[in-house]
């Protein structure tokens, strides 16, 4: 298409005979088409279940240039962190919301020019680096670009100062040439009697000491009992929780059943094995692998430990599953997380270690991802790790039971017919009484007791 530039022109020639050879005769001027490309960082998809978060906070800011994927934002949502990474490598040009705005998947949420390079203001850093030595030699050298004339012009102006400065120091030296071997030491000004007595008269003033409502450095928050109030808004995360163990209470019949277990066997077992296999693998043998396979052999009996309840209005439908995934109870800063342990029921003891750790490490780093927290069949909460000694866990829901991990103490208990000094734990079971009988859940936990007191049972199965 033509400009309308040239449109006007054949215009204008068309008008008469003298504006047309004018036309003609002017030179044709380029037009100049400017396009900045850029792009526009949307809200990423996060999962089928999370349409929105809050927006923590902005990595980057207006004018950092960014490499491909890294990340310019975090996501606060319902379950984990999402991060934001730029599609493209470039310099944000514009942030399109604000911190602790919610956002909604899709949104964009900032600019970046695509056409900018990460070396962006080294170029005109070098070009006035090298443009300044090309000014001082204009002026002190004669170039070929530079006429002669206007060098001749300027020398005067600069060669005025030049002799003006030696007359000035050929007069210094004739007046005072004796004068400059004593100069040679030179001494410090001694002050005048007066002075010092000024000095003394005002002594310095000694250093602020702190106050008392001060606190030391690196302690942080407020001062404790001092009557004051603060309001915090709950994290997403905060109000998920709460919100998911308020609609658990209020739809599950939960009732909880307890049992003690003697640790003995299963300390005396990891004591045989953890160094060897810490060595071979790298993985620490802890309690935990242990208990969950004990309830992998035990849901074998009763299946509906493993089982969950779904449908409208709290549940119509029971759901049996073929397999078993652990949800494991995890305290961060934010709050509980449940990470899921998969397939648990053809993993060894070992395996299950491992997953456990890395899940746990996942969730402390703030790295777990939507579908390390997804499903979960059964869950196993662990209190000792505080020195819980007795609690009664709340349900996940969909699912129907949890297991309460308390910490050991050593009790005195009756052994063949003798009180003997032994390592004691208490475990609950809060099952949901709507699909779970007492006898069931009574059952189950005896034979998780049994497993764990004797390890060698668990190879028998």
């Amino acid at each position: 298409m033509l400009s309308r530039s040239i449109l006007l022109r054949k215009a204008t020639a068309l008008a008469s005979p003298r504006i047309r050879c004018q036309v003609i005769r002017a030179p044709l001027q380029p037009v100049l088409w400017s396009r900045l490309a850029s792009t526009v960082v949307k809200v990423p998809p996060m999962a089928e279940s999370i349409s929105e978060g809050t927006l923590k906070q902005f990595s980057k800011q207006v004018g950092d240039y960014v490499e491909v994927d890294e990340e310019i934002a975090t996501i606060e949502t319902d379950k984990i962190d999402v991060s934001v990474n730029a599609t493209e490598a470039g310099t944000i040009t514009e942030l399109l919301v604000k911190e602790e705005d919610t956002v909604t998947v899709g949104q964009d949420l900032a600019k970046i020019d695509t056409d900018a390079s990460s070396s962006g203001g080294g170029g005109e850093k070098k070009e006035q680096g090298t443009s300044e030595p090309k000014d001082s030699a204009s002026k002190d050298q004669e170039t070929s670009s530079q006429p002669s004339g206007g060098q001749e012009k300027e020398g005067p102006k600069e060669s005025a100062p030049k002799q003006e400065a030696k007359e000035q120091s050929k007069g210094q030296s004739k007046e005072q040439p004796k004068e400059q071997p004593k100069e040679s030491a030179p001494k410090e000004p001694t002050p005048s009697k007066s002075e010092p007595a000024k000095q003394e008269k005002k002594p310095t003033p000694p250093p602020p000491q702190p106050k008392k409502t001060e606190k030391p450095k690196g302690q942080e928050g407020p001062e404790p009992w001092n009557r004051e109030e603060r309001r915090v808004k709950m994290n997403r995360m905060r109000l998920r929780i709460a919100e998911r163990l308020k609609q658990a209470q209020n739809t599950a019949a939960s009732l909880s059943t307890f049992q003690e277990v003697d640790m003995s066997g299963l300390i005396d077992f990891r004591k045989k094995f953890k160094d060897e296999y810490l060595k071979k693998t790298g993985v620490k043998l802890g309690f935990m692998s242990a208990f969950a396979k004990a309830c992998v052999l035990a849901m074998k009996d009763i299946p509906t430990i493993n089982a969950g309840i779904e449908g409208p209005n709290g549940g119509d439908t029971i759901v049996y599953h073929d397999y078993v995934d652990i949800s494991v109870a995890v305290a961060t800063e934010k709050g509980l997380t449940t990470p899921v342990v998969r397939n648990v029921e053809s993993m060894g003891m070992l395996d299950i270690e491992r997953a456990i750790g890395d899940l746990g490490k996942k969730a402390r780093d703030n790295k777990l991802t939507i579908e390390d927290l997804a499903g979960g069949t059964f869950t196993i909460s662990n209190g000792g790790v505080f020195g819980s000694m007795m609690s009664t866990p709340i349900i996940n829901p969909p699912q129907s039971a949890v297991l309460g991990l308390h910490a050991i103490f050593e009790r005195a208990v009756p052994i063949n017919g003798k009180i003997e000094i032994r390592p004691m734990m208490n475990i609950t079971l809060t099952y949901d009484h709507r699909l779970i009988d007492g006898r069931e859940a009574a059952t189950f936990l005896v034979k998780v007791k049994e497993f764990v007191q004797d390890p060698a049972r668990m190879l028998l199965g």
